[in-house]
């Protein structure tokens, strides 16, 4: 049997350390084709979905800060690029146009000086109205759950580009740097804030036993209880004990999304590799719930998608309300 090891989150004393002196930190920035380079900091996230009931005053909207060997002053252009996206079941997903478009261009003019850092700053919108038109699409043709991909493209006064195809992975998930150059901005249906939360009994349904420990399930039937995520008003999470709880409680997101039951990815906190145990919605097996019934929410994901352990497995819980 392999060996569960418990992931302790050792990076935060590091990162607290880097934000306090970021003003001290050059860009010596590593990509694929660079020493030395820009990105685009993440400083606020002002909209990232679209209502799907007024998709025409819906809005993607950013603050980034230039960070660069000129405190942001080598920034020539910002292309803003979106393409839709759609999972049909059963068969994968399908992109609108398949690549990218432009929809907005950000000039270097745009970016102006902030009391909070040395480096400049630039905030930006585009409606909803504005990427379906880009795309190629009507409002007629979006459906919930649907995804605009928008992607960003700095170009620099010296002639390169940085983006999605030429960043790290510590620039683009690192939260000190937070550039990723990619947003996916979900079609919603909103959720109302009494929807769905409270006291609940979880059982798992399907599943299976416990394969490290020997109990009946692989998380333990409890009451639990139900919050909104204060970033995601469709979002809910609550806490679960896995493998018997002996490695303590676990936060557990879900996500209503017009109709169905999203899970997104998330650590279990242990694992058998350098990647721990994760769970994650299946995308040809979701659940549904009822937007008028919040008495019972059932729950589809997979159990293990990375392999860690070896104990990939389908599971399901059954949510009745208290």
């Amino acid at each position: 049997m392999k060996m569960l090891r418990y992931s302790l989150g050792l990076l935060a004393t590091g990162l607290i350390f880097l934000s306090s002196c970021r003003d001290f930190v050059e860009p010596n920035i590593p990509y694929a084709t660079f020493d030395t380079g820009a990105y685009l900091r993440t400083i606020a996230r002002t909209s990232t979905t679209f209502n799907f009931f007024d998709l025409a005053n819906s809005k993607f909207a950013l603050t980034l800060e230039a960070v660069d060997i000129e405190d942001g002053k080598t920034v020539q252009t910002v292309e803003v690029r979106v393409r839709h996206r759609r999972l049909i079941p059963g068969v994968g997903l399908k992109y609108t146009p398949t690549n990218d478009v432009l929809v907005k261009t950000l000039q270097a003019s745009d970016f102006t000086p902030n009391p909070d850092s040395r480096f400049l700053r630039a905030s930006f919108d585009v409606s909803g109205a504005a990427a379906i038109a880009a795309v190629g699409l009507t409002a007629a043709d979006i459906a919930g759950g649907d995804v605009f991909e928008f992607r960003l493209v700095l170009n620099d006064k010296f002639g390169r580009s940085f983006s999605t195809n030429n960043v790290t992975s510590n620039v683009a998930g690192a939260p000190f740097y937070a550039s990723p150059f990619q947003y996916p901005v979900s079609v919603i249906c909103p959720v109302a804030s009494t929807f769905a939360v409270g006291s609940y009994t979880l059982k798992q349904t399907e599943g299976g036993e416990d394969p490290f420990f020997g109990n009946p399930t692989r998380f333990v039937e409890e009451n639990v209880t139900l919050k909104t995520v204060a970033s995601n008003s469709t979002q809910r999470q609550f806490t679960v004990q896995y493998l018997g709880g002996a490695f303590g409680s676990r936060p557990f997101t879900i996500e209503l999304s017009c109709g169905k039951v999203l899970k997104p990815k998330e650590s279990a906190g242990v694992g058998c590799s350098a990647d721990p145990i994760s769970w994650v919605s299946d995308n040809a097996n979701l659940s549904t719930y009822n937007p008028a019934d919040d008495k019972v929410i059932v729950i589809n994901f997979t159990d293990d998608i990375d392999d860690s352990c070896g104990v990939t497995a389908p599971m399901q819980f059954t949510l009745t309300k208290n």
